[in-house]
């Protein structure tokens, strides 16, 4: 698919790709999925530069980063925090978990047990988390990157649907192509360990306004329409897109378009990015599937011609 990103991103996505070389597509993406509000599932095989991608995305937008590592003995409250008894005050105080992080990592999310991978539902949703009926305001903006290893490793839990819906895109990084790998081996990497900041508190929240303002034409939302009619009605999957999902897909087409330069929406974004959206939502009958066999399901099925 051609696109053109504007320069008005370039220097955020130069800074990011000194640590992961060759994945210009990648990071943008993961920029516009931050500046459309939503989070961010990354399925890959170990190796290829999940939490560095993570790490890295924090430091330039100057967010707090979180990291949380899933293992299959932790509990929710290692996640949200817990109320604990400080004797010499004779009260109990809440201590915050690592999810009170404006950026959080959730690391190999799929190694924990479905009870703990449901503390992320409410926060993702809502940002927001309850501890003993009270509700606790978490940073914003509040952007959750989670990473997940291939399902048939040992000792991984697949995500519910619940929590699967709560993650706008989903994407992977994939292996550098040979002249990127030859560079990484060289050792022609950034030469500092930590990105420095480019945005401000101020230019996130216009950035992320800006991508809401970008315009739908009438056409175009037929368009997008059709997209989630046939998910719905094709009989091809077990369930269509939900609601969130439809939300979802038009949230981050605006903020593809607005990383583009541009204040509207063209067909081409939404053939980009509706795979993105709706891969790890959708299950073919006869089982999970590819982005690129969604894609062709999907368009092959609907008019292109707006």
């Amino acid at each position: 698919m051609n696109y053109t990103l504007s320069e008005e991103f370039t220097p955020l996505i130069d800074a990011i790709e000194q640590h992961l070389i060759g994945k210009r597509e990648t990071i943008a993406l993961s920029l516009a999925t931050f500046f459309a509000r939503g989070h961010l599932l990354l399925e890959d095989i170990p190796g290829v530069g999940k939490t560095t991608l993570a790490k890295h995305l924090a430091q330039v937008l100057g967010l707090h980063f979180g990291r949380i590592q899933f293992t299959s003995d932790m509990l929710p409250s290692d996640i949200l925090g817990i109320n604990y008894y400080k004797q010499d005050e004779g009260t109990f105080v809440f201590k915050e978990g690592p999810i009170f992080s404006s950026f959080l990592l959730a690391d190999e999310i799929n190694r924990s047990m479905p009870k703990t991978q449901s503390a992320l539902l409410q926060a993702m949703e809502e940002s927001v988390v309850t501890i003993d009926n009270i509700a606790y305001t978490l940073p914003q903006p509040f952007f959750v990157i989670g990473t997940q290893n291939p399902h048939e490793e040992v000792g991984t839990f697949p995500l519910p649907n619940s929590q699967l819906d709560r993650f706008m895109c989903s994407f992977g990084i994939g292996y550098p192509d040979k002249v990127s790998e030859r560079n990484i081996l060289k050792g022609e990497i950034g030469n500092t360990e930590k990105s420095v900041k480019l945005l401000s508190e101020e230019d996130i929240s216009t950035y992320m306004n800006k991508a809401s303002s970008v315009r739908l034409s009438d056409a175009l939302l037929d368009f997008l329409q059709e997209i989630i009619a046939f998910t719905r009605t094709s009989g091809l999957f077990h369930y269509g897109l939900s609601t969130r999902g439809a939300l979802s897909l038009t949230a981050m087409v605006k903020s593809w378009a607005m990383l583009q330069g541009r204040d509207y929406v063209t067909p081409d974004d939404l053939k980009m990015i509706t795979p993105l959206v709706c891969t790890h939502r959708l299950l073919f009958k006869e089982g999970n599937t590819t982005s690129k066999r969604i894609s062709v399901e999907i368009f092959k099925n609907v008019h292109s011609d707006t």
